[in-house]
C-alpha cells in the first residue's frame, strides 16, 4: 500500500511536558502530521492542535487512539511499563513506534524485538534523542582507550524517577566497550558519608543529581597522568530532543524490526574504529 508523503503521528502521554513538546514538533514539521494523542489523564475527547488550534482526537489509551486516527507512528515518552504497552498495542495494529522511555530491561527489549518481527513493523527505542548527547557517548567511547580513570556525572530535573539516567548507562557502556576492559578506580579507605564515591559501573564512578531548573546534563571526566579531559552535554530545554525524534519518526516507517539507540539511526555504530 502506498504511504502518504506526510507521516501521520500520534503521541502517547500527550498531556505531559514531553508529550506536548513532541506534538508541537510534529505539527510544525512539513514531513509529519499530528493526528491526535493518548493520555490516561485525559478528561476530554480532544486536544488542541499546537499550530492551528483545531481539535485533535484525545483518548485515554493507545489502542483507542489507533482506532480513532490510524496513525503511521506512535511516539511514546512514558516509562518502561508504558513503553511495553505501546509496543504491544501498536505492533498488533501494524503501527510503528518511536519510544524515548527509559528503564527498559534486556528482556523488555527482546519482547519489543519479537513484536516488531512478528508484525513486520518498525520500533526505535532510544534513551536520549538529543543529537549532542548521542555524540557524547560516541566520542567518550573513543577517548576511553586512552585513559585509565573516569567519572560520569548526570543531572536531571527533580521529577525524574530513575537514577542513573538511561543515557548515563548508555554512555558508560560505550566507554567500557571502547576501552575493552574495566576502568581503574580509587577505592576510599573511609567514607564519612556513605555513597559519596557514587555508583560503580565497571570502574566508572557514576553520580546522579536531581534538582529543579535542570532538564538534562551529562558530564564525563577522564583522568590521566598530569591531565584530565572533560566532555559535557547540556539539554537546555525539551526542544533539544525534537530533531532526533523527527529523524527517528522518518526512519522507523522505512524499517521492520527493532533498533536500539539513536546512534544507529545516525549511523554512528558504523564509524566506530
Amino acid at each position: 500500500m502506498a504511504r502518504s508523503p506526510e507521516i501521520k503521528v500520534g503521541v502517547s502521554g500527550v498531556l505531559g511536558r514531553m508529550g506536548s513538546t513532541v506534538l508541537a514538533a510534529v505539527a510544525g514539521d512539513p514531513g509529519t502530521i499530528a493526528v491526535g494523542g493518548a493520555d490516561p489523564a485525559a478528561t476530554s475527547a480532544t486536544v488542541a492542535h499546537p499550530v492551528t488550534g483545531a481539535p485533535l482526537p484525545l483518548r485515554k489509551s493507545i489502542s483507542e487512539l489507533i482506532e480513532a486516527t490510524r496513525p503511521d507512528v506512535v511516539v511514546d515518552f512514558s516509562n518502561a511499563a508504558g513503553a511495553l504497552a505501546a509496543f504491544a498495542a501498536c505492533a498488533s495494529a501494524g503501527v510503528s513506534v518511536v519510544s524515548g522511555s527509559t528503564g527498559l530491561s534486556a528482556q523488555d527489549l527482546e519482547k519489543a524485538r519479537s513484536l516488531a518481527s512478528q508484525h513486520s513493523v518498525g520500533i526505535i527505542s532510544a534513551s536520549n534523542f538529543a543529537l549532542g548527547a548521542v555524540l557524547l557517548g560516541y566520542l567518550a567511547g573513543i577517548a576511553s582507550r586512552y585513559f585509565d580513570y573516569a567519572d560520569l556525572i548526570e543531572s536531571h530535573h527533580e521529577a525524574k524517577i530513575d537514577a542513573p539516567s538511561g543515557t548515563a548507562l548508555s554512555i558508560a557502556r560505550a566507554m567500557v566497550e571502547g576501552r575493552g576492559r574495566r576502568f581503574n578506580q580509587n577505592v576510599a579507605e573511609s567514607q564519612t558519608i556513605p555513597g559519596t564515591r557514587g555508583g560503580d559501573f565497571e570502574g566508572i564512578n557514576v553520580h546522579s543529581a536531581r534538582m529543579p531548573g535542570r532538564v538534562a546534563r551529562h558530564e564525563v571526566v577522564f583522568g590521566g597522568t598530569g591531565q584530565t579531559l572533560t566532555m559535557i552535554h547540556d539539554s537546555i530545554n525539551r526542544e533539544s530532543f525534537m530533531p532526533g525524534v523527527l529523524l527517528a519518526i522518518k526512519r522507523v516507517v522505512t524499517q521492520d524490526g527493532l533498533v536500539v539507540g539513536l546512534d544507529r539511526v545516525l549511523g554512528l555504530e558504523k564509524l566506530k574504529p
